[in-house]
């Protein structure tokens, strides 16, 4: 899309919440950058070559040679930590001696588990930690999260159907309230939780998008029934059904825009996680508006990330156009570029915490879009370099699984090298608990 030509507003709203429109427009934040015209970041494409090589030693620690066996990043491998938790779950419902459920009932509860998990997966904190009390194990951050969201699903917390715990629904989401949440998340004054409130709201206004989307919900507003819909968008290939990637984000964008918090809209539409860039604005000769908006749409896509497993795991479809999903912009796949110099804050750009010595910033500020804008292009040439050492393709070493194997890990790892007191980002955001 031609950032210089004058489009209708919602044209150009309904391009920015689209997954081209991802890469597109980040791409126009690193063109600027490769010219040094970002106002916040120093951009160093020599480091991304140590990027990559400590991926792939991590990847080579971890998997020796089977890189194949990288599983592909998603809510899946947090709902596992330290245990299966998934499969042993969708065995127990298939051995039920009265009422076991088909695959598409099994995908469907397991798909109503991946939206409340992933909704409930922003920034916890340094601070907070989950203790699940039938393993004894201790879990903090995104696996902390997930274990919880696990737990919180099986007490029925999310269902209308006293009778059936295993599932949620619009009417029962009505039950979720900060304090609950609290409860069911092990919160205290000595386990604080960044973001309580804003993810107990997130799930209350999941119940509201669900039943006015009955097209992708079904008239009982479940996130499971996204699947009916699905099947409708599909096409056989032979017995596998194949299902293009733009109709599973489409109900996810569409179907979910009304439970992110309204900060910006264009032509009447709450855009979501898209964020303006004073750098991309100021490098547009005129400016129309909207052009200046970079689209990120973060959590919904580690929710189509974590919606594609499922499908093709449990019910064996076949997902086309993958390609044109992007890395996760968040402070793990970001940080490894700050912490091993391919982006460099200039002096002064961000105030520091006083207490940790760190530059910090709310999500909504420039400097974190001109980051994260980074972030989905540098994911996208690490990945390259990547493969490039290894010897493989894409179709080989997908982006899904160096994200998993190589880039979220590896931000987390260095973090712990650099940062071992906290483990937390070389830039601290201050998270309200809905986009990280």
């Amino acid at each position: 899309m031609n950032l210089g030509t004058s489009i209708p507003a919602s044209q150009t709203a309904a391009y920015l919440r689209t997954l081209p429109a991802i890469r597109e427009r980040c791409g126009r934040v690193h063109t600027l950058a490769k010219e040094g015209k970002l106002e916040y970041f120093e951009y160093h494409p020599e480091k991304e070559v140590d990027v990559a090589k400590f991926c792939v030693q991590l990847m080579k620690r971890d998997y020796g040679e089977d890189f194949a066996s990288i599983n592909p990043h998603g809510r899946w491998r947090h709902l596992d930590s330290g245990i299966e938790r998934v499969k042993p779950l969708i065995e127990k419902w298939a051995a039920h001696p009265t009422n076991a459920p088909d695959l598409k009932e099994q995908a469907r509860r397991t798909i109503d588990l991946f939206v409340v998990s992933v909704l409930l997966d922003a920034g916890a904190g340094n601070s907070w930690s989950y203790r699940e009390s039938s393993t004894g194990l201790t879990f903090s951050r995104s696996e902390g999260l997930g274990v919880a969201s696990v737990h919180m699903f099986e007490s029925g917390i999310f269902s209308s159907d006293p009778e059936q715990p295993y599932r949620v629904d619009a009417v029962g989401l009505e039950k979720v309230t900060p304090e609950n949440t609290a409860v069911a998340m092990q919160v205290s004054d000595s386990n604080p939780m960044v973001g309580i409130e804003g993810r107990a709201s997130l799930l209350s206004n999941l119940g509201k998008a669900l039943k006015a989307s009955p097209e992708f919900f079904g008239t009982d507003g479940r996130p499971g029934n996204i699947i009916d819909f699905l099947e409708k968008e599909s096409n056989l290939d032979g017995e596998t059904r194949v299902v293009p990637i733009a109709a599973l984000w489409q109900a996810l964008v569409d179907g979910l825009n009304p439970i992110w918090p309204s900060r910006i809209s264009l032509a009447g539409v709450s855009l979501g996680d898209v964020w303006p860039s004073p750098s991309l604005k100021a490098s547009i000769p005129h400016p129309v508006e909207g052009n200046d908006l970079v689209p990120f749409h973060k959590l919904t896509m580690w929710l189509t990330y974590s919606l594609v497993e499922v499908l093709e795991k449990n019910l064996k479809w076949r997902l086309y156009g993958l390609e044109d999903m992007t890395g996760l912009p968040e402070y793990r796949n970001g940080g490894l570029l700050v912490d091993l110099g391919v982006l460099t804050l200039k002096p002064g750009a961000l105030p520091k915490d006083p207490k940790t010595g760190l530059p910090h910033a709310a999500p909504t500020h420039p400097a974190i879009v001109e980051w994260r804008a980074m972030t989905v292009i540098e994911l996208d040439r690490i990945a390259d370099l990547i493969r490039l050492e290894l010897g493989l393709n894409a179709s080989q070493l997908t982006l899904a699984q160096v994200l998993e194997g190589a880039t979220w890990k590896g931000g987390r790892e260095i973090a712990k090298i650099k940062r071992p007191e906290t483990g937390g980002p070389p830039i601290e955001i201050e998270s309200d608990g809905t986009i990280f």
